[in-house]
């Protein structure tokens, strides 16, 4: 463990939260100090829910150690069952409390309360965020599963159910890199191809709709950092097969439908595109031969990343010059995928080995995460987001998918965005002492007048200020061209009337830019 201003992933109690938040009729006593108590932040602040986090702290104090934190445990784990009638309760301690080993499985357990009590034990200082939701989601399932897997099977083998196959969608939490919409669109492609969906977990089910996991024909595993040891478990004890393609871009999409056509045992609908999706026609359009060739630099989660390397290489023709990942879990995975395109996986968890990546290979583009935002502008380099850890302007209001073909579009143009923009930007610096297209120039099919009349009037000031003659010196002429040319004759003629204004006759950086303050208020 090392200290760190950024980080990929929190304490694996956070993704306990995450399973809590995600969830309905659960409640999460957490044991912890003062200072470990920030689920509402998270949650509330970064992914902008409309309701606080299910979650009850201790709240011990340093003063506290030297009594009986074990009771305090006791008393937060009543409380909060008397004040939020939850159908279960998870109960487990914060990377702090885990130091003072008291129990709170145990604890919770011999309060004899009158719903279930699931005990999460998360090693805080060798495991991280995403492995805390996924034991957490197990544990959820395998507990309020187990009692009902004798009736469950019995009932299958008595003969199969009328109607359409059925399958459980595992995976979505809260905080999840577009986990809500992801849902909406695969529920709208499973309909469309004749699947209904049973149960749809942790994200918005009750404690009492795990219990039911059983009763679905096979399960779709959206996520496999949360929701794959489940889905093994699951495929033990009710004999149900798990879906493992993950439709993120056209052709993972199209796989994703075949898979689940052959697991539901039906034919795949042939035109389930409907039309809609718009990436494969973009891709080979005559404006996008430009793109062919990018050197990309991919991290993120092992799901994402893997999915953003293929989406890259098969359907945008990007070269992809690096591939990592901070989900160690999962780095075989990424390690394999990486060897198929003839490139070594960076697994790390330290933003600044991926720094020092991204500075050898100087790619052209980035698909990372929050953190590689960061980096991405400290180089210049254009950079578009795919994965969690994300900011709050990565939870859009808009419907914005990551999987199915409408997650295909919105992959286009999240992609595409920021390379079009870099390619303005030399645009504009190619053209800008060209004879036609400099900055002065006029309208091209205004003709000569136009611009002879242009050049007069952005000597012109309006209202021109009585007095001496004013003077730009050289480092305020400098800071003056970083201005927009389209709005640069506005902030000359705004400047020199501040300046006019006040009796001086030379114009500094300083004038310039409280000039700028003065006509913004």
């Amino acid at each position: 463990m090392k200290l760190t201003v950024w980080t990929y992933e929190g304490p694996p109690h956070v993704g306990a939260m995450r399973i809590a938040t995600a969830m309905d009729g659960l409640h999460y006593v957490l044991h912890a100090p003062q200072g470990d108590t920030y689920a509402d932040l998270l949650f509330t602040m970064i992914e902008r829910r409309d309701k606080r986090p299910p979650v009850t702290y201790t709240t011990f104090q340093a003063r506290d150690l030297g009594g009986d934190t074990a009771e305090l445990f006791k008393t937060a784990a009543r409380d909060a069952y008397e004040r939020f009638q939850p159908q279960a309760l998870l109960v487990g301690a914060s990377c702090t409390a885990e130091l003072i080993q008291d129990d709170p499985g145990g604890l919770a357990q011999g309060l004899g309360l009158p719903v279930p009590v699931v005990p999460i034990d998360l090693p805080s200082y060798q495991r991280k965020e995403n492995w805390g939701a996924s034991e957490t989601f197990y544990h959820l399932v395998r507990g309020l599963c187990a009692g009902s897997a004798e009736a469950v099977m019995a009932a299958k083998q008595a003969g199969p159910r009328e109607g359409r196959p059925s399958c459980n969608l595992l995976g979505p939490t809260a905080l999840g890199f577009r986990h809500r919409d992801d849902v909406r669109e695969v529920l709208s492609l499973l309909d469309g191809i004749g699947v209904d969906v049973h149960i749809v977990a942790p994200m918005g089910v009750t404690p009492s709709d795990l219990t039911r996991l059983g009763e679905a024909d096979f399960n779709i595993v959206l996520y496999p950092e949360i929701a794959e040891i489940a889905a093994r478990w699951l495929e033990r004890t009710f004999k149900q097969p798990y879906v493992r393609t993950v439709p993120i871009g056209v052709n993972a999409t199209r796989e994703f439908i075949d898979e689940v056509a052959r697991v539901a045992g039906i034919d795949p609908v042939p035109d389930v595109e409907n039309e809609v999706v718009r990436l494969p026609w973009y891709s080979r359009s005559i404006d996008s031969t430009y793109l062919t060739g990018k050197r990309v630099f991919i991290f993120g989660d092992a799901t994402h990343a893997c999915a953003a390397a293929r989406v890259a290489r098969e359907e945008f023709g990007f070269e992809v010059a690096g591939l990592g990942t901070y989900s160690r879990e999962f780095a075989r995975d990424v390690r394999a995928l990486a060897s198929d395109y003839g490139i070594e996986a960076l697994i790390t968890d330290d933003y600044l080995e991926v720094e020092r990546h991204i500075s050898d290979l100087q790619p052209e583009l980035i698909l990372g995460t929050q953190m590689e935002r960061h980096i991405a502008k400290r180089f210049g380099i254009p950079c578009a987001m795919i994965s969690a850890p994300a900011h709050v302007h990565d939870y859009p209001a808009r419907y914005s998918p990551q999987m199915g073909f409408e997650g295909a579009n919105v992959i286009w143009d999240t992609w595409v965005h920021p390379l079009m923009m870099g390619l303005e930007e030399h645009l504009l610096g190619m053209f800008r002492e060209d004879f036609e297209f400099h900055d002065g120039a006029a309208p091209s099919h205004l003709g000569k007048s136009a611009e002879a009349k242009e050049e007069q009037a952005s000597e012109e000031v309006a209202d021109p200020p009585s007095g001496p003659i004013l003077v730009w010196n050289t480092e305020a002429e400098k800071e003056l061209k970083k201005v927009p040319f389209f709005v640069r004759g506005k902030a000359r003629r705004n400047t020199e009337r501040f300046a006019a204004e006040r009796g001086e006759q030379t114009i500094t950086v300083e004038t310039l830019y409280d000039a700028k303050a003065h006509y913004s208020r």
